[in-house]
């Protein structure tokens, strides 16, 4: 399962599932996490030009921060390290391979970008039937991308 799920990704059929994030948006999408604890595992699984990683970098300075990408051998599907914290803008076409993926590595915190047609009731009630709940979410539209985007981050942790 996971050799296809990794050959979908680096073999896209739709290359428009490859689509890069603003700056802008990484920084909106960060921002919401400027009170991470120190010595926090934060992960970004689908890497690309390294613009989430590289902001990491800047702000979680006291962080563990790793990435995956595929273009560069490093699959996400592959990684099963313990992290608190997943952030990135993920596949849509693989979202719900992504989710399943990601709570396997029962972090506290999962943050994606997602196109807003993406959070579905049965994704959402998927997730709760994990044990994460959403904690937060941002609307926000780039005009470059089709429709709506929202960063939606869901918690394992009672607040």
């Amino acid at each position: 399962m996971i050799s296809k799920i990794s050959h979908k990704i680096k073999n896209r059929e739709n290359p428009n599932d490859k689509i890069y994030t603003p700056i802008d948006l990484v920084k909106v999408h960060l921002d919401m996490f400027k009170n991470i604890p120190n010595n926090s595992k934060i992960l970004e699984p689908f890497a690309g030009k390294k613009v989430y990683y590289n902001e990491m970098l800047k702000l979680f300075n006291n962080c563990i921060i790793e990435y995956t990408e595929i273009d560069e051998g490093l699959d996400f599907f592959n990684y099963n390290n313990k992290v608190d914290y997943i952030i990135s803008n993920p596949p849509y076409s693989l979202i719900n391979e992504v989710l399943e993926h990601s709570i396997s590595l029962k972090p506290k915190i999962i943050s994606y970008l997602l196109g807003f047609a993406n959070i579905t009731p049965k994704r959402i009630e998927y997730m709760n039937n994990n044990g994460y709940f959403i904690s937060g979410y941002f609307l926000t539209k780039v005009y470059k991308w089709y429709g709506h985007s929202v960063i939606i981050t869901f918690s394992n942790e009672i607040c």
